[in-house]
C-alpha cells in the first residue's frame, strides 16, 4: 500500500532533474503520474522506465493551448486529477543592464504564466468534485505544488527575470490558497536551493537546452559553486532526489493541514548567492 494509491498526478518538466525523482517517488507510492517535458522522445523513455501507471505530454508549455491539452491529457489517461506540480522550467541568466527583454519575458512565461494556465484550466476538475463531497459531508484533499526558488524569496545577482517569476509564483500560490481551501486542494511551494541539477553545473558548452530553436546556455559559474561549502550550513548541495521529497511530502496525506505556505529547501541555506 502507498501512500498516494489511487491518485493522479501531473507533474511539468518530470522527464530529468527534480521533476524526473517527483514523478518517481510519486509512482512508487501509488500514483498515477502524467509525464511531462520538451523532449518528446525524453519523456517517453522516462514514463517507459518509472515504475507504475504513466502516460505522457510532451511539448512547450509556453505556446498557444498547451497548458489546457496537458490537463485533459490528464483527464482523458486517468479520469481525474488530484495533485498537479508545477516544475517545468530553465534559466536564462544576465546581469540587469544587459538583459533582453525576451530573457526577461520567457522566464515569466515558463515559470509564472504556465502554472497559473494550467491551474486554471484544472479548475473544475479539482473544484467540482470538491463541491459534491461536500454536500456529502466528505473532506478529500488535492494538492497543486509550485515549485519556486530562494531566487524568488531572496533575489539573486544575475537573476532579475527568474527571480521575479519566482518571486510571482508565491504570490501565486498564497492567492490559490486563499480562494481554493474551502475545497479542500491544498496549495503550497517549495523554494529550492542549491540542488544539483543541469542549471546549477558548471556553465560549459554541453550544458545547453533548446527552446523554440534557439540554444540556450545553463549552469552558473564555477566560483559560485565552490562558494556551497561555505554558504550551506550541511554543506553541499542537495540532490533531486531530496528535493523531490519536499514536493512529495506536500502531496501526501500528511500536508492535508498545510496551506498557502513556502517550504524551504536549502540545506539550510537562506539567501541567495552572488558573485562578482
Amino acid at each position: 500500500m502507498g501512500l498516494l494509491d489511487g491518485k493522479s498526478a501531473i507533474v511539468t518538466g518530470s522527464a530529468r532533474g527534480i521533476g524526473r525523482a517527483t514523478a518517481e517517488i510519486l509512482a512508487a507510492e501509488g500514483a498515477q503520474v502524467l509525464i511531462n517535458d520538451l523532449d518528446a522522445d525524453l519523456a517517453q523513455q522516462a514514463a517507459a522506465e518509472i515504475s507504475g501507471e504513466t502516460a505522457v505530454f510532451a511539448g512547450d508549455l509556453t505556446k498557444g493551448e498547451a497548458p489546457d491539452r496537458l490537463v485533459q491529457s490528464a483527464i482523458d489517461a486517468f479520469g481525474k486529477i488530484d495533485i498537479i506540480v508545477n516544475n517545468a522550467g530553465y534559466t536564462r541568466d544576465e546581469v540587469i543592464h544587459r538583459m533582453t527583454d525576451e530573457q526577461f519575458q520567457a522566464m515569466l512565461d515558463i515559470h509564472l504564466i504556465v502554472p497559473f494556465k494550467i491551474v486554471r484550466a484544472a479548475a473544475p476538475h479539482l473544484r467540482e468534485p470538491a463541491k459534491k463531497e461536500r454536500e456529502e459531508g466528505r473532506e478529500v484533499f488535492r494538492k497543486i505544488v509550485n515549485v519556486s526558488s530562494t531566487s524568488g524569496t531572496f533575489g539573486n545577482s544575475g537573476q532579475a527575470n527568474y527571480s521575479a517569476a519566482k518571486a510571482g509564483v508565491v504570490g501565486l500560490t498564497k492567492t490559490l490558497a486563499k480562494e481554493w481551501g474551502q475545497f479542500k486542494v491544498n496549495v503550497n511551494a517549495v523554494a529550492f536551493g542549491f540542488i544539483e541539477t543541469r542549471l546549477t553545473a558548471a556553465k560549459q558548452d554541453q550544458n545547453v537546452m533548446e527552446i523554440g530553436g534557439e540554444t540556450v546556455q545553463l549552469g552558473i559559474p564555477e566560483q559560485m559553486r565552490n562558494l556551497a561549502a561555505m554558504l550551506i550550513p550541511l554543506g553541499r548541495p542537495g540532490t533531486p532526489q531530496e528535493a523531490a521529497g519536499g514536493i512529495f511530502m506536500l502531496c501526501s496525506p500528511w500536508s492535508n493541514y498545510i496551506h498557502g505556505q513556502v517550504l524551504h529547501v536549502t540545506g539550510g541555506m537562506f539567501g541567495g548567492m552572488s558573485a562578482t
